[in-house]
């Protein structure tokens, strides 16, 4: 389909600008006329410099956020509830949003709708706002007849996802911080305070003065930082750089997810945001009428870790062969037994979707529990780290100096 600039008068007689993406200039006449407006010009699209739609790739670019994504759902869902017509709702909610950009894609979808697009259908052409998981629950939702209901499962499932993936940052953010306090004062003693203590000890013990290795190593280590300062700093960049298009490349990321589930405390908490994760999103997708292997490959796109997802694409390809869910689930190395077991009498009794929702709640209040627990630790541990690096530096250039002095007296 193209795209058509349009200038048309509304009921009152305003100017109105805007675009359409229509099959023809025709059509693109037609949609500007269905939404009660004159239509003055209509013409092919043509795009030019917006300073207001930059996307920028190492800022981020554009998004929606969840909060907005939230509320969206949310309020659509009770117009919808209230009788209100989709096409109506959608502008409602496209004049009250603030975000900029989102309220772009809803312009677009509004459009798309008010043409005789499916709603869902309207949605999948902006996976930035919305995601695999959405579009298919509306579209469930829609051949169901039950979108409202659809829209608030839906916004309760972001609201939790949201809220887990808020308490995960911020655990991480107060580690982040002192690490990287430690590196800048690392650098700043290696810089500014050792070659000083260094020309200290050459006056106390002269140039020929024997000194211990570690005092040696850490002199050393100054001279070369000192005098290759640039190319430090270029060097630390470019492999910063490098380690995250490496972490993001297909074959990177699933060898550093790989990594992450050795590591002792940290593969508990990843475990049971992905058993969480699993649980809410497959048992939103079942409930909604998806069926089982298009929701278990939809679901393992939103776990969040290469290695569990493909655990979850080849337990949907024994399902396919013949077996139940809960068989290859309880061969699996991360999901607990206590899940298949759970799974299985779901399986049984054909409530699955409400017993996932159970094991969801209670694994998403595990995640709390381990992060308030390491949260309570990290900070001894962090000043721990920091402190022996301080006291490390300090003994190995303060024990000469000590030691020369008694010498000299």
């Amino acid at each position: 389909m193209a795209k058509f600039e349009y200038t048309a008068f509304d009921q009152s007689g305003n100017k109105v600008d805007g675009t359409v993406e229509a099959s023809d200039k025709n059509a693109a006449t037609t949609i500007v006329a269905n939404q009660g407006l004159k239509p003055l010009v209509v013409k092919p699209f043509k795009k030019g410099f917006d300073p207001n739609n930059i996307e920028i790739p190492f800022l981020g670019g554009q998004k929606v956020k969840t909060k907005d994504l939230v509320v969206f759902t949310r309020q659509l869902a009770t117009m919808i509830n209230a009788g209100v017509p989709l096409v109506r709702s959608l502008a409602t909610m496209q004049a009250q949003t603030d975000n900029k950009f989102f309220r772009e894609i809803l312009e677009d979808v509004t459009k798309d709708v008010e043409s005789g697009m499916a709603f869902a259908e309207a949605l999948e052409k902006h996976p930035k706002a919305f995601d695999d998981i959405y579009v298919n629950m509306v579209a469930a939702g829609e051949a169901g007849g039950i979108l409202d209901d659809i829209l608030k499962r839906l916004a309760l499932q972001q609201e939790k996802q949201a809220s887990m993936k808020k308490k995960v940052k911020s655990a991480s953010v107060y580690p982040a911080v002192l690490i990287f306090i430690t590196v800048v004062a690392f650098f700043a003693l290696m810089i500014f305070v050792i070659p000083q203590i260094g020309e200290i000890i050459k006056d106390l013990g002269g140039e020929d003065a024997e000194l211990p290795g570690l005092t040696q190593f850490m002199l050393e280590m100054s001279a070369f930082i000192v005098a290759n300062v640039p190319f430090v700093i270029l060097g630390g960049g470019a492999g910063v750089y490098g380690f995250r298009r490496f972490i993001h490349s297909k074959g990177g990321q699933k060898q550093w997810h790989a990594f992450l589930l050795k590591l002792p405390v940290l593969k508990t908490i990843i475990a049971k945001v992905a058993i969480a994760r699993f649980s809410r999103t497959f048992a939103s997708l079942m409930s909604s009428g998806v069926s089982v292997i298009e929701s278990l490959n939809i679901t393992a796109k939103a776990i969040g870790n290469r290695v569990i997802e493909q655990e979850i694409i080849d337990a949907a390809e024994e399902v396919k062969a013949g077996k139940q869910l809960s068989e290859p689930l309880s061969e699996s190395a991360y999901f607990p037994p206590i899940v298949a077991q759970m799974l299985a009498i779901g399986e049984e009794t054909g409530q699955t979707d409400t017993i996932l929702v159970k094991v969801a709640d209670f694994y998403e209040e595990e995640v709390d529990a381990v992060i308030d627990s390491i949260s309570s630790i990290i900070e001894p541990v962090m000043i721990l780290i920091l402190g022996s690096m301080v006291g490390v530096i300090a003994y190995s250039v303060m024990g000469p100096i000590a030691g020369l002095s008694q010498q000299i007296n």
